[in-house]
């Protein structure tokens, strides 16, 4: 059965790697980007581009609404191009805005277009030290300091509206360190890896799935236990889009 898709961040790394699966999947897809010299991108890719800014909580609301979605996807963020680490110190602080503001705008807009289920993307590198390898019930880093604090009260307020927020039935991916295309990283780095392709698939199964609350979507890895998305998600690290 095919769902009304709408898809907040459609422009983004996983947005873009994400659309094809789900129009695949006999899904009917409309994109957001804040930004209209994206809007062909979006549409090149086969789905319906709107262009609005997360942080106008009305006109949000009036795009999720012409929409009528089943199901929203959350891959909203703000990072700089090649995650360039010049650029990185204010990206966090947008980034973190937009996990907290922008999810609790985006929630609301969900629940007034009658949306039944939002899925969210989050990171995996999130929780607080601990022994490893870290389980979804592992409390996250609330108390961490400097630029991973503000990430942390980003990644806990977006996890907060998600999940918190009935009647929407909200699932968490908690993404590894992507890599792939678009993503600035050719190549699998960091504690828990992902490939951008991947984490798209997880998406993609998350909006037929029952499963909520929070998984972890990473390659194998010492840092995080990625048992519940492989075992009752269905995942597989090594998926990819047809080249």
């Amino acid at each position: 059965m095919g769902y009304r898709i709408f898809l907040a961040g459609a422009s983004g790394a996983v947005g873009q790697r994400l659309i094809p699966q789900l129009l695949k999947a006999g899904h009917q897809v409309t994109g957001t980007t804040r930004l209209a010299a994206k809007a062909q991108q979006i549409s090149a890719l086969g789905a319906e581009p709107l262009v609005v800014d997360v942080f106008d909580a009305d006109a949000l609301s009036r795009a999720a609404a012409s929409a009528r979605p089943d199901i929203v996807i959350h891959q909203l963020t703000d990072l700089p191009a090649g995650l360039d680490p010049s650029r990185m110190g204010e990206a966090i602080v947008r980034n973190a805005r937009i996990r907290d503001e922008g999810t609790r705008n985006l929630v609301r807009a969900a629940i007034a277009a009658g949306a039944r289920r939002m899925v969210a993307q989050s990171i995996a590198w999130a929780y607080a030290p601990g022994p490893e390898p870290h389980t979804e019930a592992d409390p996250l880093d609330g108390g961490a300091q400097g630029d991973r604090g503000i990430s942390m009260t980003g990644v806990i307020a977006l996890e907060k509206w998600v999940l918190q927020s009935p009647p929407l039935a909200g699932v968490i991916l908690r993404y590894g360190q992507l890599y792939g295309q678009g993503t600035g990283r050719d190549a699998p780095a960091g504690s828990a890896p992902l490939h951008v392709d991947a984490a798209a698939y997880a998406a993609l199964l998350a909006v037929d799935s029952a499963l909520s609350g929070a998984v972890n979507v990473a390659e194998a890895n010492t840092y995080v236990s990625t048992q519940k998305a492989v075992g009752e998600l269905g995942w597989h690290a090594d998926y990819r889009l047809p080249s």
